[in-house]
C-alpha cells in the first residue's frame, strides 16, 4: 500500500549543509561542494530516514568517503636553504625536504626534485625523489664572479605528480668559502723609474701585484724592500682593486744627490699575503741631475674687461722670478676658467704668450651675461734647470673681472595672456591682460619699461576706424622678471566690434626695444557661455585639456574659459556639479551665442565628437547656470527645430517622386533621404540644424507658406520643378564644399554665410538642371532659393 510513497530524509540535520535526499527517489546527493574538503574531513557518516504514509520509520547508515583530487601545493620544510662549503669540497647531507597536504602514497602526494636552469646550476645535481643536493665537482671559489663574494644561488622546482601537477620553489644558498690556494704575483717582470735628485719623500714609482684569492684575509698583499735601497726609499702598500698597489718613495729623511756616488738603485722588491706566499720582482730607480732652485711667481693684481671687448693689445702679465743666475723662463698655460652662476667651467676667452702676457682670444666672445669673471692659471718653467724642478712649485693665477655692458635686447617672457577677451562694458583703467619680461644684463641695464606702441582695430564689419592708442602699459617689477599691466585709458566703444592688435614694446636703460603683439577681443557678455557638467569642479579641471580641444575642432574657434566653479546641488538633480564660463571666438574677433553653440554641437558629426561628454553635458547656455530648468525661450527654439525636422521628414518619408502633401512639391526621396544606392553626389541632410543659413533663410521668410506653393506650382507648369531636385543637390554638394573651406578661414563660418560661385561648379547638375541654370530667364537666387525650400 506504501509503493511510490516513502518519504526520505538525511540525519542530523547539521550534514545538511553538506549532503541532502530527494524526498520521493532517495537519491542522495551532495548539497555544496565547495564545503568539502578532504583534507579536513574524509569521512562522514549519516543517516537515511524513511517513512511510509503512516509515518512510520525505516532508517540506515551511510558511510560517505571524500576521495582526493590534487588541490594541494608542496610546501618545503624550510624557506630557504643556506648551506657553505670549502672550495675544493663536498657538500654534505643537504637533503631538500617537502610535504604536500594530499592523500598520502598517492600521486598527488607523490614529489619530485629538480634544479631549475641557471648561473652555476651545472655544477650541481638533486636526487629527483629523495631530494638530495650535491655538488658535481669540487667547488673552485675563484670560479665564481668576485661580486657574488662566493655566494651561489639556486631554485630547486619541488612539484607532485598528480594531473594537473602543482609545483612551488625554494631557494637554496650555496657559500663557497675561500682557502688560499694562490699566491701574490706581479704584474711586470721588471720595473725601471727615473727620480730628480734633491726631493725629499718624492714619488718614484709603483709597482702592481695581483692575488686571485677572493677572500681579503688570503688576498691582502704587503710590499717590503728587501735589498738595494741603502736606507733611502720606502714602499707602501695601497688597495686598488683586484689587487695591490706598491708605492716607491724617496724616505722623507733623505734627499738624493745626484753629485753623491749613488746615480742609481737596484732594489729587490716581495709581495706577500698574509700566510707568507711570496713574489719577487726588480726594480732599477735612476737619479736625474736637475738644477737646484725653482721659479716662483710674484703676486699678480687682478685686471678688469669689458664685455664683448676686441682689444689685440696685452691686459694683463705674468710676473716669475727664479734665484738661479741663469734662468730663462718660459710661460705655459694650464688652464683658463670661467666663473659663471657660482661654478667654474673651462673658457676659452683668453691666451697666454710664452712671454707671460695675457691677451684676449680673437675667436671668443666675452659675454658678461654668461661668466663674470675668468681666471688664467698659468705655470712658468725654466729651461735652464739644473737641480730639482724646473717649474714653479705651485701655479699662478690671474684675476680678470668682466664688466658689463647693455648688450642685450629685453626679452618677452611667453604667456597665454596675449590672447585677452574683455567685456564690452569695461571701463576706463581696466586691466585687460599683461606681457612680462627680463633683460640678461645685470643692473641698470637690466631695467626694463612698458609702453603700447601701436593700437590697430579690425572690424569684423570691413569698417576702418580711427586707431587710436586706447590702451597703456602700467610697469612692475617681481623678483628679477618686469610685468607691463595692460589697461584702458578710457571707455571701449560698444559700437566697435572685432579685435584690437595692441603693439607693446619693453625698452631697457640703454634704448635697446623688443616687441610684442597682443590679441585683445572686446566681446559681449551676452556672447558668454555657461557650460553645466553633472562632475565635480576637479573632475572637470581634469578633463578641461579634452574640453576645450574637442569645443575647438567642432566650432573652430578659440576656446577662452574666463571662469570655473562648483555648483551647489539644488541647480542640478546630482550632487555633483560644476560650471565652465567660456567664449567662443573667431580669428576675426566674433564671437558665438550658446544658441549657435547649440546647433553646432546637434551636427552629427559633432555629436560624435562630443559623446564622451554627453553624460555629463547637460546645459549649454549663457544664464541656465543658476537654474537646471530651460527657459521659454529654449522651448520654444527647439519647439520650432523639432517641428520644422518633424514636417520636413515626414514630408520626404510620404512621397517618392510623387506630390508632397504638406508643400505641394515634387520630392525625389532617394536623393533628399540618401536611399539611392547609385548616387554620385553627396545628400543633404534632413536635419534643418545642418545648415545655420538655410534655417535663418526660413526664419526671416515673412512670406506664407502657400506663396511659396504658388512659385513652385508655377515653375512645374513651366518644367521649372522637374530639375529642382537634382540642382539642389548639387546646389547642397557645393554648399558642402564651400562650408569646409571657410571652417579653415578666420571668418566665422556659422554666422557670416560662405561664399560660392555656384557656375563654377555646374559640371555637378544633370543636363536637364544645366539648361534651367544657363537658358530659362529664370535667375539664380531664385532657383538657389527654391532648391533650398525643396
Amino acid at each position: 500500500m506504501d509503493q511510490g510513497k516513502l518519504t526520505y530524509s538525511l540525519l542530523p540535520e547539521s550534514i545538511l549543509q553538506y549532503f541532502d535526499v530527494e524526498r520521493t527517489t532517495g537519491r542522495v546527493y551532495v548539497k555544496n561542494g565547495d564545503l568539502l574538503d578532504r583534507e579536513i574531513r574524509a569521512l562522514y557518516s549519516v543517516t537515511l530516514q524513511a517513512r511510509d504514509t503512516d509515518g512510520k520509520p525505516g532508517s540506515a547508515i551511510l558511510e560517505i568517503t571524500v576521495t582526493d583530487i590534487n588541490d594541494q601545493t608542496p610546501v618545503p620544510n624550510r624557506g630557504t636553504y643556506q648551506e657553505f662549503v670549502n672550495e675544493g669540497e663536498n657538500l654534505e647531507n643537504v637533503k631538500i625536504e617537502a610535504t604536500d597536504g594530499d592523500e598520502p602514497d598517492t600521486p598527488n602526494s607523490q614529489l619530485v626534485f629538480t634544479i631549475e636552469p641557471g648561473p652555476y646550476s651545472k655544477n650541481f645535481s638533486i636526487d629527483p625523489d629523495t631530494g638530495v643536493f650535491t655538488n658535481n665537482g669540487p667547488l673552485d671559489r675563484e670560479a665564481i664572479a668576485p661580486d657574488l663574494n662566493g655566494k651561489i644561488e639556486l631554485n630547486v622546482n619541488i612539484s607532485d605528480k598528480g594531473v594537473p601537477p602543482l609545483s612551488t620553489v625554494v631557494q637554496v644558498i650555496i657559500n663557497v668559502q675561500d682557502v688560499n690556494d694562490h699566491k701574490p704575483e706581479f704584474e711586470k717582470p721588471f720595473y725601471n723609474f727615473t727620480v730628480k735628485e734633491g726631493e725629499k719623500g718624492i714619488m718614484v714609482g709603483s709597482v702592481y701585484a695581483v692575488d686571485q684569492d677572493q677572500a681579503a684575509e688570503f688576498n691582502r698583499i704587503s710590499f717590503s724592500i728587501v735589498e738595494g735601497s741603502f736606507g733611502s726609499f720606502i714602499i707602501s702598500s695601497v688597495a686598488d682593486a683586484p689587487g695591490y698597489l706598491g708605492n716607491i718613495r724617496v724616505d722623507q729623511d733623505v734627499e738624493l744627490d745626484y753629485e753623491g756616488e749613488r746615480k742609481s738603485f737596484s732594489l729587490q722588491l716581495e709581495a706577500r699575503d698574509l700566510l707568507q706566499e711570496k713574489d719577487k720582482v726588480t726594480v732599477e730607480v735612476h737619479v736625474l741631475d736637475v738644477n737646484d732652485e725653482r721659479p716662483m711667481f710674484r703676486p699678480i693684481p687682478a685686471v678688469e674687461v669689458k664685455e664683448n671687448s676686441k682689444e689685440t693689445g696685452p691686459i694683463g702679465k705674468f710676473d716669475a722670478v727664479d734665484k738661479d743666475t741663469n734662468s730663462s723662463l718660459v710661460y705655459e698655460l694650464v688652464s683658463v676658467r670661467c666663473r659663471c652662476g657660482g661654478d667654474e667651467k673651462p673658457c676659452d676667452w683668453f691666451v697666454l704668450e710664452p712671454n707671460g702676457e695675457v691677451k684676449i682670444n680673437p675667436e671668443a666672445t666675452i659675454d658678461y651675461e654668461t661668466c663674470v669673471q675668468a681666471i688664467v692659471e698659468a705655470q712658468v718653467v725654466d729651461i735652464y734647470t739644473e737641480k730639482g724642478e724646473n717649474n714653479s712649485a705651485s701655479p699662478g693665477e690671474m684675476v680678470i673681472n668682466i664688466k658689463d655692458m647693455n648688450d642685450n635686447t629685453p626679452e618677452f617672457i611667453y604667456s597665454n595672456s596675449v590672447f585677452a577677451v574683455v567685456s564690452e562694458s569695461a571701463s576706463q583703467g581696466t586691466s585687460v591682460a599683461k606681457v612680462s619680461a627680463t633683460d640678461r644684463d645685470s643692473g641698470i641695464n637690466a631695467q626694463i619699461t612698458f609702453q603700447v606702441k601701436e593700437v590697430q582695430f579690425i572690424d569684423i564689419n570691413g569698417g576702418t576706424p580711427d586707431n587710436k592708442i586706447v590702451f597703456e602699459a602700467i610697469t612692475t617689477r617681481q623678483d628679477d622678471i618686469y610685468v607691463g599691466i595692460i589697461q584702458s585709458t578710457e571707455k571701449l566703444n560698444v559700437e566697435l566690434k572685432g579685435k584690437y592688435l595692441v603693439t607693446v614694446d619693453a625698452t631697457d636703460t640703454g634704448g635697446l626695444t623688443n616687441s610684442t603683439e597682443l590679441e585683445i577681443f572686446v566681446i559681449d557678455e551676452g556672447f558668454r557661455n555657461e557650460l553645466k557638467f553633472g562632475i565635480s569642479l576637479s573632475q572637470m579641471v581634469a578633463k578641461e585639456a579634452d574640453i576645450i580641444r574637442d569645443f575647438t575642432i567642432c566650432t573652430q574657434a578659440k576656446v577662452q574659459v574666463v571662469r570655473k566653479y562648483e555648483g551647489t546641488p539644488e541647480q542640478a538633480r546630482e550632487s555633483a556639479i560644476s560650471i565652465m564660463v567660456a567664449y567662443f571666438i573667431f580669428g576675426n574677433g566674433t564671437a558665438m551665442k550658446s544658441n549657435t553653440l547649440l546647433i553646432i554641437l546637434s551636427d552629427p558629426e559633432n555629436m560624435k565628437i562630443m559623446e564622451p561628454y554627453t553624460p555629463y553635458l547637460p546645459f549649454v547656455g549663457t544664464g541656465g547656470a543658476e537654474d537646471p530648468k530651460m527657459s521659454p525661450l529654449w522651448y520654444g527654439l527647439f519647439g520650432m527645430i523639432a517641428g520644422f525636422i518633424v514636417v520636413l521628414t515626414t514630408s520626404l518619408l510620404c512621397t517618392r517622386r510623387k506630390a508632397n502633401p504638406v508643400l505641394n512639391l515634387n520630392i525625389d526621396s532617394a536623393i533628399a533621404l540618401d536611399l539611392g544606392e547609385d548616387s554620385d553626389v553627396e545628400k543633404v541632410s534632413l536635419d534643418s540644424l545642418d545648415n545655420i543659413n538655410d534655417m535663418t533663410v526660413i526664419e526671416k521668410d515673412t512670406q506664407p507658406i502657400m506663396e511659396k506653393t504658388r512659385e513652385v506650382d508655377e515653375d512645374r507648369d513651366s518644367g521649372i520643378t522637374d530639375h529642382i531636385e537634382p540642382l539642389g543637390a548639387a546646389l547642397a554638394q557645393d554648399q558642402k564644399i564651400c562650408s569646409k573651406k571657410n571652417l579653415l578661414s578666420d571668418t566665422n563660418p556659422y554666422l557670416t554665410p560662405p561664399t560660392c560661385d555656384w557656375e563654377s561648379h555646374i559640371d555637378y547638375l544633370s543636363p536637364k538642371s544645366k539648361h534651367l541654370l544657363l537658358n530659362t530667364g529664370k535667375s539664380l537666387e531664385g532657383v538657389i532659393s527654391r532648391a533650398k525650400i525643396n
